[in-house]
């Protein structure tokens, strides 16, 4: 293949615009936010399980305490009639006095222990709402530390794709005037070379593979018009010639 040095020159340019894409592509996606984005929504998942886990416990509670008030206020009522009925009296036979006294005793036991059962519920929920807010709290906080990240991300993002944007048109200009079969010979090999598809050679060493020339190597490429598209013989990477080849 053969193309005027000069076209063979903008591939240094089109190879350098190159990288520096690679570069941003990479840089966008190694941003740190992602894996601060990453652990901070894993910790409010967590967060938002124990704060749901919460306040079921805290409306389990207040059926519960609603259901054992109740039972409260029904013993407390028995409790009155059989007393107005003792004060009353109404109840004159020994027997019934007595039955009605012990029931009574019996009612005031009862409530008692009732009344016990829901100060324990009532316990419960307290406990139950105060991790509810405490979670809030945590989970308002770690959302504004997402918040705050995603923020500082897209700010990335925005600074990142608008130099991206800049160095794609330059590419374009550029590879516009590169021969299209060198250019496709270019794109091919880069696919293939890690992202490195023309390589310049400095002082009889390849810029794609690190390796120098042997003199055999050398007087071919001192012996090749400058219109030959070379290759080198290491990594096969299109091989421009400048100024300060060495040769």
């Amino acid at each position: 293949m053969n193309a005027a040095p000069a076209d063979q020159i903008r591939l240094l340019d089109v190879q350098s615009l190159d990288a520096r894409l690679q570069q941003l592509a990479h840089k966008r996606r190694s941003l740190p936010e992602h894996a601060e984005i990453e652990s901070l929504t894993k910790d409010l998942t967590q967060l938002r399980d124990l704060l749901v886990a919460a306040q079921t416990e805290d409306s389990d509670c207040a059926r519960e305490q609603t259901k054992a008030e109740q039972d409260v206020d029904q013993v407390r009522q028995r409790a009155v009639r059989d007393q107005q009925r003792l004060d009353s009296g109404a109840v004159s036979s020994p027997k019934d006095l007595e039955n009605l006294q012990r029931e009574i005793i019996s009612l005031a036991k009862r409530q008692g222990d009732l009344e016990d059962v829901v100060l324990e519920i009532m316990e419960r929920r307290e406990s139950a709402q105060e991790r509810s807010a405490e979670l809030t709290e945590r989970v308002s906080s770690v959302q504004s530390k997402i918040d705050d990240a995603t923020a500082r991300r897209d700010a990335s993002y925005e600074s990142l794709d608008s130099e991206a944007a800049t160095a794609t048109k330059e590419r374009e200009v550029i590879a516009g005037v590169v021969p299209a079969d060198l250019l496709k010979l270019y794109d091919k090999l880069r696919q293939q070379q890690g992202g490195v598809g023309a390589a310049r050679l400095y002082q009889r060493r390849c810029e794609g593979c690190r390796l120098e020339l042997n003199i055999t190597e050398v007087n071919e490429v001192k012996a090749a018009s400058p219109d030959t598209v070379l290759r080198c013989e290491n990594c096969r990477r299109i091989l421009i010639r400048t100024s300060e080849s060495g040769l």
